[in-house]
């Protein structure tokens, strides 16, 4: 079973490979962003869901994943104009808006959601970006 912070991480990459695939395939923009929004919906519903938000955590929470998947999206879409080919760069725009929605969430989650939403990956996934973060700097 994949943890659902990861589903956050697989809808970046979705996003990466569709946004790699609009190339290919003749899709209207705005199915794509109708196709992303209704992904940021399915991850928010999960963590409403999980976590127990409240009505204004959920808004927040909806408002930071809009924002830092579409903060994504937008850096994705110029490095691919700028034909950048590197994916380690891809991963790194990634971790950068990945660790902003933890940081983020951290400020709006109780201590009990906030264990069950690092029990549910984040804490693995906050390791794993710290790590590479590390790797980088050497």
């Amino acid at each position: 079973m994949i943890y659902k912070s990861m589903k956050i991480s697989l809808v970046l990459l979705a996003l990466f490979a569709s946004v790699s695939a609009f190339a290919q395939q003749p899709t209207s923009p705005e199915e794509q962003e109708r196709k992303l929004y209704d992904a940021i919906q399915e991850q928010v519903d999960r963590y409403a869901e999980n976590l127990g938000l409240d009505d204004w955590q959920i808004f927040y929470v909806d408002s930071i994943l809009t924002h830092n998947v579409m903060a994504i999206q937008e850096e994705f879409s110029s490095m691919q104009k700028a034909k950048v080919a590197n994916p380690e760069l891809y991963y790194d725009i990634q971790d950068k808006w990945n660790e902003e929605t933890y940081n983020s969430l951290q400020k709006i989650l109780d201590e009990e959601q906030w264990v069950k939403y690092l029990k549910q990956g984040a804490a693995r996934d906050k390791k794993a970006r710290d790590k590479r973060a590390a790797q980088k700097k050497k």
